[in-house]
């Protein structure tokens, strides 16, 4: 059970490396990392000219699974996973029965240990039933392997309730993830708020919806002490005030999507349902001072917030469509094209925000090559070109902007405790 990857670029910011090294894999941990290393029992892989690195985590991933099978499975989803260059991702609660108990967070580690092909890490819901009113049970979430909580798509709006789920949550060493969208001030919209949405005759969300909530999320997450993680932030008054919170110590920690800094409120052009995410494609100014965020550390993780969902249920008017867009499988090469290529970014600065920081988040011993470590390992190769096109997808979810994008930069190998799962774009276990 050894594996020599031999003349890559070894990037691993936990231990600050950045150079040409071989890397010796043996029985699933890293044994060895040196200039130069000969073992003729290991099978040899050739990372020559391409980038090796921690494997990927995604904090913020949609497996639909229990209870959507129709929009994505563990199985599929952690096939996206593979395909993408991701070796762990933590997966919402937002499921039919929800991760409110014990029992359902049981039943994911189980279903991932049997049918998994990357590491699944279970975030379970604060409040029962995601429904913003009676706080979970959550202590036992902890106990059964929870290693964040949320729930996702429906804020927890009141006040109150949040103030004793962060003073719980801070009791029991977890991070509260928020996704910061007032219901009252979003008030039916599907667009960002603003010319586009005049424009296409489409309800706007206004900033405010959004920025509401992070300055109250600051806030509380400055009186109890509790550390709090702003899921996919779009707008630059979110980005401000996230980046003076952190400057006066408070325990918050961001993330940003490839979507939204990619792509502006003027991809909803032509109606497109794929591009109807919440929050929302943002303005230039805002994608920007995303950006920025990204660059002076204001905004810790890159995330997917990977959404599946079945044709049908995109294929309608705008107005009537779910929202999010798929997203394991497009995230290396726009983070290598917009970030990277684009010298927002340097390949390690990348990477660390893809490896490190949501390990530290979440408190996982995930993100290094150091010797000891798990071998889990994406090999990207910088110069690789190549069309983006859903259908050859391994998630259930074709629902993506980026169809007919050529990008470069795309992970060729994925190994998860020193077994390649994924090789040359093609999954080598299960589909």
């Amino acid at each position: 059970m050894k594996l020599l990857i031999r003349g890559g670029r070894l990037i691993d910011p936990a231990n600050g490396i950045d150079g040409q090294y071989d890397v010796l894999v043996e029985n699933g941990l890293i044994s060895r990392v040196s200039e130069r290393i000969s073992d003729e029992t290991a099978e040899v892989l050739d990372a020559e000219g391409k980038i090796v690195a921690p494997g990927l985590i995604d904090m913020h991933v949609h497996l639909r699974d229990p209870g959507l099978h129709h929009k994505e499975t563990i199985e599929t989803g952690t096939a996206a996973a593979a395909a993408g260059g991701f070796t762990a991702v933590a997966c919402m609660p937002n499921t039919v029965p929800p991760v409110d108990n014990r029992a359902v967070v049981r039943y994911i580690i189980e279903r991932a240990r049997n049918a998994g092909i990357v590491k699944v890490y279970p975030i379970g819901n604060v409040t029962k039933g995601g429904e913003g009113g009676e706080l979970t049970e959550i202590g036992e979430l902890k106990e059964a392997g929870v290693v964040a909580l949320s729930d996702d798509g429906n804020p927890v709006v009141n006040s109150e309730i949040m103030r004793r789920a962060m003073e719980y949550a801070k009791m029991f060493g977890l991070t509260i993830i928020d996704h910061c969208e007032d219901p009252y001030l979003k008030a039916g919209g599907v667009m960002n708020e603003g010319y586009m949405a005049t424009l296409l005759g489409l309800r706007g969300i206004p900033d405010a919806a959004e920025e509401v909530m992070v300055a109250r999320d600051i806030i509380l997450a400055e009186m109890t002490g509790c550390p709090v993680h702003i899921a996919h932030v779009s707008t630059a008054g979110s980005v401000r005030m996230i980046r003076e919170a952190k400057s006066r110590g408070v325990r918050i920690t961001a993330e940003a999507t490839p979507h939204h800094f990619t792509l502006t409120d003027k991809a909803v052009v032509g109606y497109d349902t794929a591009t109807k995410v919440s929050p929302p494609l943002r303005s230039e100014k805002d994608r920007e001072a995303v950006l920025e965020g990204l660059v002076d550390g204001t905004i810790d993780v890159i995330a997917t917030d990977h959404a599946p969902h079945a044709r049908e249920e995109k294929e309608v008017e705008y107005d009537y469509a779910p929202c999010g867009m798929v997203g394991l499988e497009t995230a290396v090469p726009l983070v290598a094209e917009q970030l990277v290529n684009g010298n927002i970014l340097s390949w390690s600065d990348a990477i660390r925000k893809m490896t490190v920081e949501p390990a530290r988040i979440l408190n996982l011993p995930l993100g290094t090559l150091g010797t000891g470590a798990h071998a889990d390992i994406v090999i990207i190769d910088p110069e690789m070109e190549a069309v983006v096109d859903p259908d050859r997808f391994y998630s259930k979810g074709k629902n993506t902007p980026f169809k007919g994008w050529k990008l470069k930069g795309w992970p060729v190998c994925t190994i998860v405790d020193g077994r390649i799962v994924m090789k040359d774009k093609r999954v080598l276990a299960g589909r």
